[in-house]
């Protein structure tokens, strides 16, 4: 009798311990095998770094194929706070190179981050200063490609093209308009590091960034730099407080050219007061034409 009891206590013991560790074993293979792909992405974030590379905005044309807008090649400062080694130094020499102080500095160097830019300091450095980076050769210390937006011809057709915000997001004319067309796909320099942050000794992975796509306008560049020409002419005489025109084909409708004053230089925006920025006469100013429209009709 007393076997007996002891061999049904040790079967409820022996089943009380079996279930937790079939559920434990089947929960193990749910994961392992209906969630791989989810565990995967959550490994991959652990010990993947990204130094993304910016891809260049789509240029934009004249009627003939004349590039109005076009996109410069520049460096940017980025860190990898976990592995600067010489923290100090880093500190000391690239406040000097960028002219900021070094409380400022630290605070990049040191933060809590697995990559950190340097901005707006760190941004689109001319060569110069991105030498005097690179010759420090600084564990941690990245200089990655950056695209900045180029106007070749300055003011000419400004209000029109519009310009670009340091991230290269378009905040005014035909920049904002077809923002979503003339931006690229980001591309990245891919690349593992253990748990602190150090890099570890496999493959990099390089995605090669896509440009935004080009945009063609109606405008010829001859008839525009003439129109501006005139323009200048105008003022120069009359000292007007506004001017404006545009030089339309009567038969297609096409705009082949458009100018307004004041205007100003989309590579140097941030010098101009939001008034002269955000006004684009021919379409901000409204004009009744009257019998003058009887041009078109002919």
């Amino acid at each position: 009798m007393f076997i007996k009891g002891m061999n049904k206590r040790i079967k409820i013991v022996f089943f009380i311990l079996t279930i937790p560790l079939i559920l434990i074993i089947g929960k193990v293979f749910y994961i392992e095998v209906f969630e791989y792909h989810k565990l995967n992405f959550l490994a991959n974030s652990l010990w993947n770094r990204n130094l993304e590379i910016e891809a260049d905005r789509g240029k934009i044309l004249d009627r003939n194929g004349e590039v109005l807008v076009d996109n410069l090649t520049t460096t940017s400062l980025v860190l990898i706070p976990n592995q600067i080694k010489e923290k100090e130094r880093a500190i000391t020499s690239l406040s000097n190179i960028l002219n900021v102080s070094e409380d400022e500095m630290r605070k990049h160097v040191m933060k809590k981050t697995s990559i950190e830019r340097v901005h707006p300091e760190g941004r689109r450095l001319s060569y110069e200063i991105a030498g005097e980076i690179e010759a420090l050769k600084l564990e941690g210390v990245y200089l990655v490609k950056e695209s900045k937006r180029y106007y070749p011809y300055k003011d000419l057709l400004s209000h029109t093209l519009g310009y670009v915000g340091i991230d290269n997001q378009g905040l005014s004319g035909l920049e904002l308009q077809y923002d979503k067309i003339l931006t690229g796909k980001n591309g990245a320099i891919k690349y593992a590091s253990d748990a602190h942050g150090e890099r570890l000794t496999l493959p990099e992975v390089y995605t090669s960034p896509t440009p935004g796509m080009n945009i063609t306008l109606t405008i010829d560049l001859n008839i525009q730099k003439s129109l501006e020409r005139e323009m200048d002419n105008i003022e120069d005489m009359f000292s007007p407080d506004m001017a404006l025109a545009i030089v339309v084909n009567p038969k297609t409708g096409e705009i082949l050219g458009m100018a307004s004053s004041p205007d100003y230089d989309p590579n140097h925006y941030q010098m101009y007061d939001t008034k002269t920025l955000s006004r684009n006469l021919p379409i901000f100013s409204s004009y009744e034409p009257g019998s003058t429209f009887n041009i078109m009709n002919t």
